[in-house]
C-alpha cells in the first residue's frame, strides 16, 4: 500500500518543480503521444492531466498523436489486410479513408475529450484544418532482387512533411486552447496523406522553435548495450551510437527525428517512457526525469 505523503513531502515536490515552471513559462512544448500511453486507461488520464497542468502553469503544450494499432484494428474488422513496407503502411484510397476516420475522428476526439474532462480546453485538428500541414508523397526506392537496379514502390497515400504554416497554431497558442493534432497532411493535388507522427511532431517543433520536443515511447529511453539508460546525449553522441549499433531498429527513426529537430532550433528533445504514470510532468519538472535528454551539444 502506498505510504501517505506528508505535507512537507508535498511541499518539497512543489519546490523542486518551481524553477522548471519559471524557466519554461510561456515556452512551447511539443509532445508526441503514442505507445502504451494511448491504450492504457490509467495512462491516458495521467497524460491528459499532465497536459492540463502544463497549460495552467503557463506553458504552451501542443499534442501530436499516432494511432497505428487503432487503424490496424479497424481495418481487420472491415476485413482488410494491412500491408507494410519498411515499417510503413501501404495506404490505398480505401485505407486512407479509414486512416482519416481513426486518426482525425476516433483517436483525436478521444484525446480532446480526455483533456477537456480534466479541465483543459483542447481543440482537435488535422493538417487539413487551416491547410497547415503540407505533404508530399513518399517515393520508396528499394534495390531489386538479384539486380543492381532499384525499383520505386508506391505506398499510396503515405507522405512526408513538405512545409508547415504555423499561423493556426500561433493563434491557438496565444489563447487558452491546447491543439491536439492528427498527422494527416494535404498535398498540392488536394489528396490526404498519412504521415509518421514523430516526423510531424518534430517538424512542428522546428517551425515553432519549441523549447522542447517530447516523444513518448514504450521503452525507458535510449539504452546502452548493457541496458542502462543514457541521457545528456549530443547529436555527435547519437551518430556514434547508431554507427556502433547501440541505437538500432525502431529507435533509429525517433533519434533521427530528434537530431533533425535539434538542428532546426529546438532547444532539447526528450525520449521518455510513456508507460510511467505522469511521465511528462516527471521529465519536465523534476531533477531526475524519466527518459533520455538530447541536446545539440554535450553537457560536458
Amino acid at each position: 500500500m502506498m505510504k501517505k505523503r506528508t505535507a512537507h513531502q508535498i511541499a518539497d515536490v512543489l519546490i523542486e518543480a518551481l524553477p522548471y515552471i519559471q524557466r519554461f513559462k510561456g515556452k512551447t512544448i511539443v509532445v508526441k503521444f503514442g505507445g502504451n500511453a494511448m491504450v492504457d486507461e490509467e495512462l491516458k488520464h495521467s497524460f491528459a492531466r499532465d497536459i492540463v497542468l502544463m497549460k495552467l502553469v503557463g506553458l504552451n503544450p501542443i499534442v501530436v498523436h499516432g494511432g497505428g494499432p487503432q487503424i490496424g484494428d479497424l481495418l481487420t474488422r472491415l476485413g482488410k489486410t494491412s500491408e507494410f513496407v519498411d515499417g510503413m503502411r501501404v495506404t490505398d484510397s480505401e485505407t486512407m479513408d479509414v486512416v482519416e476516420m481513426v486518426l482525425g475522428g476516433l483517436v483525436n476526439k478521444e484525446i480532446v475529450s480526455l483533456i477537456n474532462q480534466h479541465g483543459g480546453k483542447a481543440v482537435g485538428l488535422t493538417g487539413k484544418d487551416g491547410d497547415f500541414i503540407h505533404a508530399r508523397k513518399i517515393k520508396l526506392k528499394k534495390s531489386a532482387v538479384d539486380s543492381d537496379a532499384s525499383e520505386i514502390i508506391d505506398l499510396g497515400h503515405v507522405g512526408e512533411v513538405s512545409s508547415i504554416d504555423p499561423s493556426v497554431l500561433d493563434m491557438l497558442g496565444r489563447s487558452d486552447f491546447i491543439p491536439v493534432i492528427a498527422p494527416i497532411g494535404v498535398g498540392v493535388d488536394g489528396h490526404s496523406y498519412n504521415i509518421n507522427a514523430d516526423l510531424v511532431a518534430g517538424k512542428i517543433a522546428e517551425v515553432l522553435k519549441a523549447e522542447k520536443l517530447i516523444l513518448l515511447t514504450n521503452t525507458a529511453g535510449i539504452l546502452d548495450k548493457q541496458g542502462e539508460l543514457l541521457t545528456g546525449l549530443s547529436i555527435k553522441n547519437i551518430d556514434e551510437l547508431i554507427a556502433d549499433g547501440t541505437i538500432s531498429a525502431g529507435m533509429i527513426p525517433k533519434t533521427t527525428c530528434a537530431t533533425d529537430a535539434l538542428k532546426g532550433g529546438v532547444a532539447s528533445v526528450h525520449i521518455i517512457d510513456g508507460r510511467v504514470e505522469h511521465a511528462v510532468l516527471l521529465e519536465l519538472f523534476t531533477d531526475q526525469g524519466v527518459g533520455t535528454l538530447l541536446l545539440s551539444r554535450s553537457l560536458t
